[in-house]
């Protein structure tokens, strides 16, 4: 029996209606990304005395499982008979009401002031992520009164729609959904330590292949190089490179292979004192790493919870209230102080990854440059840590005070 002509009219405008309603949505969640001034959402205002807090994180938490439990019965109900488009019309009914202008409204509850700004930027991206998968899913609901084709709901289909099928579709919507949930459960201090231990294996990486490449031996082409002028060593390699460009017969991988090996080994005579650096340098990267872990540790796994409590005023302030104050406004510099923690914690990696470009091409005034500038950094994490959470030196703070005289010595 073929579906009823007035349900499936319905569903193709709810169709049109949910994709609009996606897209419009996802270009607001572009939008607090890239106004990071932006003032707050009037959903982050102060709410009256009778009503609640908006708590975003779990507000974001119960929308994303409420998205993956309605795109699934979607993902359903297009591939299996009978076409039920009432059905289909009254789950979309649903997502539009109530999940997917609740994932919005938790990233827009998200005060950069109370959560930081980079956590709010990861949640904003993730549930952007969410947007557009179920927005692909939606577009893949038939309107013609027929279920999908099997080419089209499978893991190589799609057909004209596109490289994978609905069941593919609803896969990557689902692991979209997956991360939002896991990202609110873990909250603002798992999103920190997740990501310090990104940046430290990072470091680590750098580190290694660093100590590889000053275990090279010179090749005797090196000597001869050491002879050469300043403007010959910057066009090392280079000219060759684009000469092999120009032909039709160089692949992209070709051309990806020249340039990672395109950097030269410490010649044997060292002129430049190019080695001596290098032991330096990864001294003091191996200090860093440390560093890494010990922030990790000793502070990124005791922040105070987020969003910081509100200060306890009243009229006839007690010793207790006072000290309550003193800890929420101590609270309310964390935000502040992790988001500028973490420009540094983010750009250190590159910096050491610049520094290891500056010795693979054996430039010793950039490598000192860059030197300099990655131990800065390192030294104004370290201040930036030297009190804890609530504002005094704690045990970490001597370590930090050994970690600053261990690096300018290394």
């Amino acid at each position: 029996m073929a579906p009823d002509a007035a349900a499936l009219e319905s569903l193709e405008s709810l169709v049109q209606t949910a994709c609009a309603l996606l897209k419009q949505l996802q270009d607001v969640l572009s939008s607090i990304r890239n106004n990071p001034d932006a003032p707050p959402s009037s959903t982050t205002a102060e709410p009256s005395s009778s009503t609640a807090p908006l708590d975003a994180l779990a507000l974001a938490r119960d929308s994303a499982t409420l998205i993956r439990a309605h795109a699934t019965k979607v993902s359903l109900l297009i591939i299996n008979e009978p076409f039920t488009p009432s059905a289909i019309s009254s789950v979309l009914r649903e997502l539009v009401a109530g999940p997917i202008p609740g994932l919005v409204a938790s990233v827009q509850a998200c005060d950069p002031n109370g959560y930081t700004l980079v956590f709010r930027n990861e949640l904003a991206w993730r549930c952007q992520r969410v947007l557009a998968e179920l927005a692909d899913l939606v577009r893949r609901i038939p309107t013609d009164g027929k279920v999908l084709k099997k080419e089209k709901e499978g893991f190589g289909g799609g057909g004209a729609a596109g490289g994978k099928g609905s069941i593919a579709s609803t896969g990557v919507l689902w692991a979209a959904c997956d991360k939002v949930v896991g990202l609110a459960n873990g909250g603002v201090g798992g999103f920190f330590v997740d990501k310090m231990g990104e940046w430290k294996d990072t470091l680590s990486d750098i580190m290694e292949e660093m100590k590889e490449w000053g275990d090279e031996e010179p090749d005797d082409d090196d000597e001869d190089d050491d002879d050469d002028d300043e403007e010959d060593a910057d066009d090392y390699g280079v000219s060759d490179l684009a000469d092999q460009i120009g032909s039709t017969h160089i692949s992209t991988q070709n051309i990806l292979d020249d340039l990672m090996s395109s950097h030269r080994t410490i010649p044997a005579a060292d002129p430049d004192r190019i080695r001596p650096r290098l032991e330096s340098s990864l001294r003091r990267l191996r200090l860093v790493i440390l560093l890494y872990q010990a922030i990790t540790k000793r502070r990124m796994k005791k922040l105070p919870p987020f969003p910081p409590p509100p200060k306890q005023i009243t009229a006839t302030a007690t010793t207790t209230n006072n000290n309550k104050d003193v800890a929420a406004a101590e609270g309310e510099k964390v935000p502040r102080r992790l988001d500028e923690l973490a420009s540094l914690l983010q750009k250190l990696p590159d910096r050491f990854g610049d520094l290891a470009c500056a010795f693979y091409e054996l430039r010793p005034r950039e490598i000192d440059e860059a030197m300099d500038q990655c131990f800065l950094d390192a030294f104004a994490v370290s201040e930036l840590l030297g009190e804890g959470w609530d504002g005094r030196r704690d045990e970490f703070t001597e370590w930090t005070d050994k970690f600053q005289r261990e690096i300018k010595k290394a």
